[in-house]
């Protein structure tokens, strides 16, 4: 494959949802993807989300909180919003071949047992089947 789809995963801070969904994509395909995260804005590395990503094997290698300013003018084929705050604010996003909206109860805020994991577990089926309809 040539070329590899470029996917932009927003958040409002990225400092947990994006970060997880760039590790698991990358993980789970980087031979089609090129997986990149963004918040509205750069925050602190939750360090539940690090340790949860460690827990279940995945690299975390270089992951930090970035900006969407960091890729303005830069295309991606995907853009993938993951919380509310981000879709709303769809006009600051870079260009994409196709904006997909994925909403996810924060696990910050969370009231479930584990909420961490179960962050994980949401976001890699997800992205999961999204790798299965792009790659086909």
């Amino acid at each position: 494959m040539a070329d590899k789809l470029r996917v932009l995963f927003v958040c409002a801070k990225n400092d947990v949802r994006s970060l997880m969904a760039e590790a698991l994509l990358r993980h789970s395909d980087c031979e089609h993807f090129e997986a990149l995260s963004a918040g509205l804005v750069a925050s602190e590395v939750d360090p539940r989300t690090l340790e949860s990503l460690d827990h279940v094997g995945i690299d975390t290698t270089g992951l930090r909180s970035k900006a969407i300013d960091e890729f303005e003018g830069q295309p991606f084929h995907y853009v993938i919003t993951l919380c509310d705050k981000s879709s709303e604010e769809a006009s600051r996003i870079p260009t994409a071949g196709e904006v997909i909206v994925w909403n996810f109860e924060d696990p910050v805020t969370s009231e479930k047992h584990d909420p961490f994991r179960h962050a994980i577990q949401e976001i890699h089926d997800r992205i999961k089947m999204f790798i299965t309809v792009k790659t086909r």
